[in-house]
């Protein structure tokens, strides 16, 4: 790894458009292994990618209205 390439976090959340406490977030999840913490700063290398694993389909919209309605006993 080298570190002329990292970057804070700061500055990677502009390059991608992303609140800085959002990518913080991520990292703390693991979601983002590049990361790397030095003291107290995440730096993160230049070219990581970012990656969304949301489910933006519509699939599950409105998913409660969906199941059958439960018959009481």
């Amino acid at each position: 790894m080298q570190i002329d390439n990292l970057i804070p976090i700061a500055e990677y959340a502009a390059r991608i458009g992303r609140d800085p406490a959002t990518v913080r977030q991520k990292i703390l999840r693991g979601a983002l292994p590049a990361a790397v913490k030095i003291g107290r700063d995440w730096l993160i290398p230049a070219d990581a990618v970012y990656t969304d694993a949301r489910i933006k389909s519509g699939d599950f919209k409105n998913w409660r209205k969906k199941q059958p309605a439960e018959s009481p006993d």
